[in-house]
């Protein structure tokens, strides 16, 4: 019996999987890096244990490390959670080797479906060999990892070599293999998995259908089971593939079997050998705890012949800080507050006031609706989402909901290219008017000494306020009879609650300030100063970092004086795991360059300056 437990992982999956052991009995052990000392699965954990050093390179993917550290601390098992060392198979056999217990499958079986390539052959099929016009659009891939990294879509031969590079250079940088493959891009697919649970005796469970189209750099943000609309000979066609793909390597454990599937067929992708971010959709519609499922297989227990019946239909969303409508930019800071009605399961790696780094992934938590019908799941998940309280960096809140209720999610006839046809009108502003208004009606409230009110009528006041990257002025007055403001009755007004009475509607404003940010219900300002600052104005063609990250490369021959051409990749940025370009927004000549490779830069930091001709 496993007694004591560590997670070789951070964040939102350490957590979920130290909350079973704590249901089990089991005392847990977390790891850390020093960016996460502070973290919260190092400080919910029984133990946890220093991983010298702040990027995953140095920390989380150093298994030796994660070894000596499981030793140390006299656990008796491992659990690699999923991305960094989850899909390793020389970690899985130094777990072993030390006597520790692999919650994982055999690491034959990793190593016979980690490679991408490998694991096509291994079903009957071969990855494109020299690509040529006919072949396009082909998508390069990680062979190595998932989550996204390393992946590019190509429709021009002569951006080929480029990807090809920039594929190569992130996946190393994610996973420590550079090996990337090509294969045909599949326009209007459905990205569709079959969760697969195998016991050490011969029994391999498929736990129903997921579908997990909506994707974002081919990482997944909506996902649900079971996937919509199939038909029954194509569901039993999917289970049959991910039992046979399970199988065909004596498969133990949890592990994932993705396809696309357009026009009707599917086809292979992938499998993933290990446990999905996706999971909890599964364990909802089935009734599963699957990491206590893990846990009992490591074990040696028996599964039942057949698995338990599905009911109803879940769907998970996946916070993110991040600004879909600034390129997916990774955002950073403190996450001052985190809340979301518990209607809804909520996974995450964060409490109110935690540090939100440029590290690690972007992902805040998964928020999972469970109902008897699609339907009823969609309203409950988008209600939460859209009650939920998120003070702090920005994130996808927005475009969750109006995704989780756009018509062609809602009837089903989603596919992998989602955004790419509806991100504009999804990420369209939707800042309250009034919330202005009702900052500045709290800021009064808070900043008189008499509570808001005063004996004597005052000149009108006004406050200014950036919101949804535009100016706005407020205007109110103090009067006999309180705060008054033109075309609105001011029903109350304090620092925490303004309501107001808007054409007879009596509307509630919930007010959170936090220095200069403030957060009115879901519409988030940034208090301006009085007067504006003269030297804050920017050169034109002033090249701005949209995200906190690294420089990690240039353009070749990149120099002042140098020449480019507008929408010419200049630099990349990487934060969170993922590079970013910076492109010429001219064409003309560089004048300032202010960054080197290998510099740290804070969002809105000058990177370069391009000056178009006169």
């Amino acid at each position: 019996m496993i007694s004591t437990l560590l997670v070789a992982n951070r964040g939102e999956i350490a957590c979920r999987i130290f909350r079973t052991c704590a249901d089990l009995g089991i005392r847990t052990v977390a790891v850390h890096s020093d960016a996460d000392e502070n973290a919260l699965h190092a400080r919910v954990a029984d133990t946890a244990v220093r991983l010298p050093g702040s990027t995953p390179a140095d920390t989380y993917l150093r298994g030796d490390l994660v070894v000596k550290a499981a030793v140390n601390a006299g656990a008796d098992a491992v659990h690699p959670g999923y991305g960094f060392l989850s899909e390793n198979a020389d970690f899985a056999r130094a777990v072993i080797d030390a006597g520790l217990v692999w919650i994982g499958p055999p690491p034959e079986a990793i190593e016979a479906m980690a490679s991408k390539t490998r694991a096509k052959e291994l079903m009957g099929i071969a990855p494109l060999g020299e690509v040529t016009e006919s072949d396009l659009p082909v998508l390069v891939k990680a062979a190595a990892g998932g989550g996204g990294r390393g992946m590019r879509i190509v429709r021009r031969l002569d951006e080929l070599a480029a990807a090809l590079d920039g594929a190569r250079a992130e996946a190393a940088g994610a996973f420590g293999d550079g090996e990337v493959f090509v294969e045909p891009y599949l326009e209007r697919g459905r990205h569709v998995e079959v969760q697969i649970l195998a016991d050490t005796h011969g029994t391999v469970w498929p736990l129903g259908t997921r579908d997990c189209s909506l994707q974002r750099r081919h990482q997944k943000v909506i996902e649900e089971a079971p996937a919509p609309g199939l038909p029954e000979v194509l569901v039993k066609e999917l289970h049959a593939l991910a039992v046979r793909a399970a199988r065909s390597v004596a498969y133990v454990g949890a592990g994932t079997v993705e396809f696309l599937v357009a026009d009707g067929r599917a086809h292979f992708l992938e499998m993933n050998t290990r446990l999905q971010v996706e999971h909890p959709v599964t364990e909802a519609v089935f009734d599963l705890d699957l990491v206590a499922e893990q846990i009992r297989i490591a074990e040696g227990h028996t599964l039942p012949l057949d698995p338990p019946p599905a009911r109803g239909h879940a769907i998970e969303a996946r916070l993110y800080a991040e600004d879909p409508a600034r390129d997916w930019a990774p955002q950073t800071g403190t996450l001052h507050r985190l809340a979301v009605p518990d209607s809804v399961r909520l996974d995450t790696g964060y409490t109110d006031g935690d540090e939100v780094g440029v590290h690690y992934d972007a992902m805040l938590a998964k928020a999972v609706a469970h109902a008897p019908t699609r339907a009823e799941a969609l309203r409950k998940l988008a209600h939460a989402l859209e009650q939920a309280t998120l003070h702090g960096p920005t994130t996808n809140r927005d475009l969750l909901v109006r995704s989780l209720r756009h018509e062609e999610f809602t009837t089903a006839r989603m596919d992998t290219g989602f955004y790419d046809r509806h991100l504009t009108e999804l990420t369209a502003p939707t800042a309250d008017p009034h919330a202005p208004l009702a900052a500045a009606l709290a800021d009064a409230h808070g900043r008189s000494r008499f509570g808001g009110w005063r004996n004597l009528p005052s000149q009108p006041q006004a406050k200014r306020y950036l919101m949804a990257g535009e100016e706005h002025e407020a205007h109110y007055r103090h009067t006999r009879e309180g705060l008054t403001a033109d075309g609105v009755r001011v029903v109350h007004a304090d620092a925490r609650l303004v309501v107001l009475d808007i054409d007879g509607v009596r509307r509630k404003f919930e007010v959170s300030r936090y220095g200069e940010q403030v957060h009115v219900n879901n519409t988030a300002l940034t208090a301006l100063p009085r007067f504006p600052d003269a030297k804050a104005q920017l050169a034109p063609g002033s090249l701005l970092a949209p995200m906190p990250g690294t420089v990690v490369r240039m353009a070749e021959g990149l120099e002042v004086g140098a020449a480019v051409e507008a929408g010419r990749p200049l630099l990349w940025l990487e934060a969170m795991k993922m590079q970013h370009q910076i492109t010429a927004p001219v064409t003309g000549t560089l004048s300032e360059l202010r960054v080197v490779v290998g510099q740290q830069v804070e969002p809105g930091s000058l990177l370069a300056v391009v000056q178009a001709p006169l």
